[in-house]
């Protein structure tokens, strides 16, 4: 009732129905208060940043990215299946992550990582997605119908068309005889083309390819057909696989090399430089919502209608319970900072063995 007393002196005198409806005790109280925090005008908006009056203490610092542009509606059905929370715990009902539990109720939306459907897709909306930081653009077949989620590159707008290029072949194909066997004269200058192309240079072929392929934002295809240096997102790890890289809010990823066989190499946003197969699938366009990271939640509250539950300091803990707890005071024992299970928390060596494909490391403190 204190925080309902703030938010009614800050109701004009004039606004004498909005005063009524706020005087009500109870549930319809609260209601009334919590439509009144959300009103257009008590937020800001400027297509960047959603900031609000600080009605409340909580109010003050908050800021969310902009979303009046997504669809203010619910996500299709058929594309989403329910998801089931486990608190933390596994199958024996014990916590193995912790700080989770509660939260709002959510359904996870079926995105297509594979992008392996040819042919002209049309955006249809702009979604928000509660289980990743990027946003969502529902896209429609132009020819068959048929909808599917993808993740929503940066700049892109509903009515926009985008094509993926994944089991596009751009060999000349040809027509076999009656009797299911190809003339002579024909297998004999395929033979000739195959052996011509063995011995071209591979950048002739890179710009075939490339010369065949729109490069647009939105647009997906393999490493092979892209140019280098342009930028992209959601990449795969193995030829004709699922995107694995670069799928979070503002990520993106640069194209170093690439050739028509072998490996391409990339460098990542950390700074690593990888090899990746060049028939691994790759999203022109860097991903959505690149303010994200500039968000503040404001409340506690909000954490928890996340999914997150309140963490403890080690400090605060008995010995038994952390490496840092007990003794007297904030002591926590002349110990480098450390995990509960004794592990190095901050700058301790945690992988064994370096990956291969790695050519640079991201740079470290």
């Amino acid at each position: 009732m204190l925080a309902l007393g703030r938010i009614l002196q800050c109701v004009p005198a004039g606004a004498g129905v909005a005063r009524t409806a706020l005087n009500m005790a109870g549930k319809s109280a609260s209601v009334v208060a919590k439509q009144l925090v959300h009103t257009p005008r008590n937020t800001k908006d400027d297509g960047q940043f959603k900031t609000w009056k600080p009605l409340a203490p909580t109010l003050r610092q908050r800021r969310m990215a902009s979303r009046k542009d997504l669809h203010k509606g619910g996500p299709v059905r058929e594309l989403t299946v329910a998801k089931r929370r486990t608190g933390g715990r596994n199958n024996t009902g014990r916590i193995t992550c912790r700080h989770r539990g509660g939260g709002m109720k959510r359904r996870i939306r079926l995105v297509d990582f594979k992008r392996t459907e040819p042919g002209p897709q049309q955006v249809v909306r702009l979604e928000y997605d509660p289980g990743r930081s990027a946003h969502i653009a529902l896209i429609k077949h132009m020819e068959t119908g048929k909808l599917s989620y993808i993740l929503a590159p940066s700049k892109l707008k509903p009515g926009a068309v985008v094509q993926s290029y994944m089991r596009v072949s751009f060999e000349d194909k040809t027509e076999a005889a009656p009797g299911g066997v190809a003339p002579e004269e024909e297998t004999h200058a395929t033979e000739a083309e195959a052996i011509a192309n063995l011995f071209r240079p591979k950048a002739d072929l890179s710009a075939e390819l490339t010369s065949k392929v729109i490069v647009e934002t939105g647009n997906c295809m393999p490493l092979k057909m892209i140019p280098i240096g342009t930028k992209i997102h959601n990449i795969g790890l193995h030829p004709f696989g699922r995107a694995q890289l670069a799928r979070s809010a503002g990520a993106s990823a640069q194209l170093l090399y690439t050739a028509a066989t072998g490996l391409a190499q990339i460098k990542l946003m950390s700074g690593e430089v990888r090899r990746v197969p060049v028939d691994a699938c790759a999203t022109i366009g860097q991903v959505s919502n690149a303010h994200h990271k500039h968000e503040t939640l404001g409340s506690a509250g909000s954490r928890r209608r996340r999914g997150w539950r309140p963490t403890v300091r080690g400090t605060a803990m008995n010995t038994h319970d952390h490496p840092h707890g007990g003794g007297r005071g904030k002591s926590k024992g002349n110990k480098h900072p450390r995990s509960p299970w004794g592990k190095l928390a901050k700058g301790g060596k945690t992988r064994l063995k370096t990956n291969p494909l790695v050519v640079r490391g991201r740079p470290r403190r």
